[in-house]
């Protein structure tokens, strides 16, 4: 029988159709069934003032929660103009809300120049709206004594603190640091104080440590930014230094000491005939200086020790040298139970080191001086560009499943 030419047409167009919804589906599964390929991830380099690992931390090892007073104490006389002495205004303001038994001092954005040195008080928070708040040391800030030191703000003694979202500038730049002794106080300086929060502090022209805990317990330091500006001025301009103290968290910070010249170690755990012990330091994205490491565990005295540490998920980049042990005051010194990476999923990545003293560099270098540091955990850690990973010859050391590239 002779077909319909219009039915075979029909069939042609069915045909197409088919052809279409058949490619259609095809593709739907293409683009929606993820690829299995394995392929090697490099972490890139953060920009400033971002954190590598933004909120992936938390103070699980201070447990801190600062003030929690939220009753508000107004700045009265307050001016802002970057030339006015607003010293006495923060204080007061301080200070009466520590007389009331805690509360709130709120700075607006402005740049509040301070001839004296602020000082916390019991569950009082301090805090700016973010970087655009400036407390700014004056032409005066040198002439005062200080009851500790030549700080922007320390805490002295007091419990349950915040001090949050502010630039500190302590004008080394402009000031003569050198003509004090400058070592006796820091640009934030956490001092014989419990249960204290620094978050979203930026340090500028400090002229000695930036951040500091100094024999304090259950600390948490996190989400700030220092920075080292000058070159020749001044040395052993650290970031977050912590002296003689314990039960603390160092997370989530943006440190970068080569930024001057001046700089030194980016995060130190450090002892002073005492110990430092139960402290985490993660997430953090640093830069030691010319001088310095990325981070460094120093000891002093012969009976000082440090323990209890752990040291993961941290970005090192463009610093001298990578993790390391330093001896100060002749040989002993105790360094036991530390972890730098300890998983897959919380190793250390440290690159691009620059070797200014060294050979051939150390991306990890834990040795002893007298004393072998033993239950040493170094595993899952990638260095590129930065020398190699070293453990000493101590009981239960673990040098394993770390990785090397050469991008």
């Amino acid at each position: 029988m002779k077909k319909n030419p219009s039915f075979k047409k029909f069939k042609k167009d069915q045909a197409v159709a088919l052809g279409i919804i058949f490619f259609a589906i095809s593709l739907i599964i293409i683009l929606t069934i993820p690829l299995t390929r394995n392929r090697t991830i490099i972490k890139p380099i953060q920009p400033a003032n971002v954190s590598p690992f933004p909120g992936g931390d938390t103070c699980s090892t201070s447990k801190a929660t600062g003030a929690n007073i939220d009753t508000t104490f107004p700045v009265l006389n307050l001016v802002g103009d970057g030339k006015t002495d607003d010293y006495t205004a923060i204080q007061t303001a301080i200070d009466d809300a520590g007389k009331a038994g805690g509360g709130v001092v709120s700075l607006p954005a402005g740049t509040f120049l301070i001839n004296g040195h602020l000082t916390m008080k019991n569950n009082v928070t301090l805090e700016g709206v973010g970087p655009s708040t400036i407390i700014k040391a004056g032409p005066k800030f040198l002439d005062s004594t200080p009851a500790i030191g030549y700080s922007i703000v320390n805490t002295n003694g007091a419990s349950n603190v915040t001090i949050e979202n502010f630039t500190a500038n302590q004008q080394g730049n402009i000031l003569n640091g050198n003509s004090i002794n400058r070592f006796l106080g820091y640009v934030i300086h956490v001092y014989r104080s419990n249960n204290v929060i620094v978050d979203g502090v930026y340090t500028r022209n400090p002229f000695a440590y930036s951040i500091v805990a100094e024999n304090s317990t259950k600390f948490c330091l996190k989400n700030n930014n220092t920075q080292v500006d000058t070159s020749g001025k001044y040395d052993q301009l650290d970031g977050i230094h912590v002296l003689n103290s314990s039960f603390g968290d160092v997370i989530d910070n943006y440190i970068d000491q080569g930024y001057g010249a001046d700089g030194d170690d980016g995060l130190v755990a450090h002892t002073i005939g005492g110990s430092v012990h139960d402290i985490t330091y993660a997430g953090n994205k640093v830069r030691g200086g010319k001088g310095g490491s990325c981070m460094q565990l120093a000891l002093t005295n012969a009976t000082d020790t440090i323990y209890n540490i752990k040291i993961q998920n941290n970005e090192c980049w463009g610093s001298p040298r990578g993790i390391r042990t330093g001896y100060y005051g002749g040989p002993n010194g105790s360094v036991y139970n530390i972890i730098i990476g300890g998983s897959a999923k919380t190793g250390n990545y440290i690159h691009d080191n620059t070797f200014n003293d060294t050979t051939t560099g150390d991306a990890v270098n834990i040795y002893g001086n007298g004393i072998d540091p033993h239950n040493i955990t170094v595993t899952y850690n990638t260095a590129c560009k930065a020398g190699t990973f070293s453990v000493g010859k101590g009981k239960n050391n673990i040098t394993k499943h770390n990785s090397y590239c050469s991008k």
